[in-house]
């Protein structure tokens, strides 16, 4: 026993505490949120910030306000006072200024219209999953009305009674009338000796 002993406190370092010492992480807890240097962001906050912007920009009241805004900074621009004049001529300052926008502008539509395809993915997969459950019950209902068909070919139905019945009719008719020929010829036999005799 002493030996182990002497073995583990070779292996920890001379004045550690129980707070100093490197700990195993352990597997039954989660490791702690690493730091990160880059800025965080909701990807569906940004995505709807996006959306919202895409929309503005392609509205007419957008195109209205920067026509505006161009007019305004070019007329301010040659009618100003010469101190008072940020941009001069070549509208050097303005050109920069779209060409910011619209480098900012095309990726906020793209990323608009990628959230928009994911939407119209999804909405074409339940689609299609609806679709699916249509056609099988449809298929069960053809199904079930074909059986019900052959069922029903089975059960008598009340044209086919009326006319069993017209048929049992006639077959009664014809019966007795045969039955009264029958009866007619014998008593027109058992009469006729007796005739014979009268006459005789």
């Amino acid at each position: 026993m002493a030996p182990e002993r002497e073995g583990t406190r070779e292996r920890t370092p001379v004045g550690a505490t129980a707070a100093t010492r490197h700990r195993a992480p352990r597997l039954d807890q989660p490791r702690p949120p690493r730091r990160r240097y880059l800025p965080e962001w909701d990807p569906e906050a940004f995505g709807r910030l996006s959306e919202k912007i895409a929309r503005f920009l392609g509205t007419g009241r957008f195109i209205v306000w920067m026509t505006v805004v161009i007019i305004l900074w070019v007329v301010w621009n040659i009618a100003a006072p010469g101190n008072l004049r940020f941009d001069n001529y070549p509208f050097i300052f303005l050109t920069l200024m779209l060409s910011l926008q619209a480098s900012y502008a095309a990726p906020l539509i793209l990323l608009a219209q990628n959230r928009q395809d994911d939407r119209d993915r999804v909405n074409l997969e339940q689609d299609r999953k609806q679709n699916e459950r249509s056609i099988a019950d449809t298929e069960y209902l053809t199904r079930e009305v074909a059986a019900l068909r052959v069922g029903l070919g089975e059960v008598a139905t009340r044209d086919w009674i009326r006319s069993e019945l017209q048929d049992l009719i006639k077959e009664l008719e014809e019966r007795r009338r045969h039955d009264g020929h029958v009866v007619f010829a014998a008593e027109r036999t058992e009469r006729s000796p007796g005739r014979d005799a009268d006459d005789r």
